[in-house]
């Protein structure tokens, strides 16, 4: 087995830290010997654990890790002083089928109980991701049934101002064209003809229409009609009568 050793002090020193680099390093070559690993080691020297992307050391030490290698550290504060960062680099590192021990915990994934240990570390990994997801799915709703864009581009037909979208009377005006052609029996292309000897622009203000974008605005007109709020079409937050909507189911 091969060894990958990875120190680290922070940015106020080894006083604060307690132990130096050397005490550490000497620790991981005493681990690799009892275990018969070569072994190879990366330091960052005055760099904070907040984060593994500003660490050269640490980015340098995952690059040289492979399958069926160990990651050893003294301490997981050494690895990472945020959870959330251990818990990703932890997942990193079991997608690469590389072993964590880290010498103060006593976490060695080699061992049966360590690997249920890093399996662990894997569900609360998970876990946090879901939490995370569920906020971010809570948070656009709260958007949505308060009137508030979303993301995305503005959809033709709408401005945006302070957050919401409202309807733009002018782009309306051709919207109400294209639904009123289409539902006459016109081609697209044809569409597409007619509003540029009208003058009306695209939202990027193009006066070349194409048959996906009037498709594309067909489609989405068609299902504002499945979709009511008090009688008005709702999309995305958007009352079609210019308020906001107060609900966009």
């Amino acid at each position: 087995m091969r060894a990958i050793g990875y120190v680290r002090v922070s940015t106020e020193g080894q006083a604060e830290d307690g132990v130096s680099l050397d005490a550490q390093e000497s620790k991981i070559r005493a681990w690799a010997v009892l275990n018969g690993a070569e072994v190879r080691i990366f330091k960052d020297a005055g760099i904070s654990g907040g984060r593994s992307d500003n660490r050269p050391g640490l980015q340098a030490a995952l690059d040289a890790v492979g399958k069926g290698d160990a990651l050893i550290v003294y301490s997981l504060s050494r690895l990472s002083r945020s959870t959330k960062e251990t818990l990703t680099l932890s997942e990193v590192l079991q997608k690469k089928d590389v072993d964590l021990v880290s010498l103060s915990e006593k976490i060695d994934t080699t061992s049966a109980a360590g690997k249920m240990v890093f399996r662990l570390l894997a569900v609360l990994s998970e876990f946090e991701r879901d939490q995370i997801s569920d906020r971010t799915k809570a948070a656009l709703q709260y958007k949505r049934q308060n009137g508030e864009k979303t993301g995305g581009d503005v959809p033709f037909g709408y401005r945006a101002r302070a957050g919401k979208l409202y309807a733009d009377p002018k782009e309306q005006e051709a919207v109400r064209l294209i639904l009123d052609r289409r539902e006459k029996g016109d081609s697209l292309r044809d569409i597409c003809k007619q509003l540029e000897l009208a003058g009306y622009r695209r939202k990027n203000g193009g006066r070349t229409w194409d048959p996906r974008i009037v498709l594309d605005i067909v489609k989405r007109e068609a299902s504002l009609e499945g979709s009511r709020d008090k009688g008005k079409r709702v999309l995305a937050g958007i009352s079609l009568g210019g308020r906001p909507a107060r609900d966009s189911k």
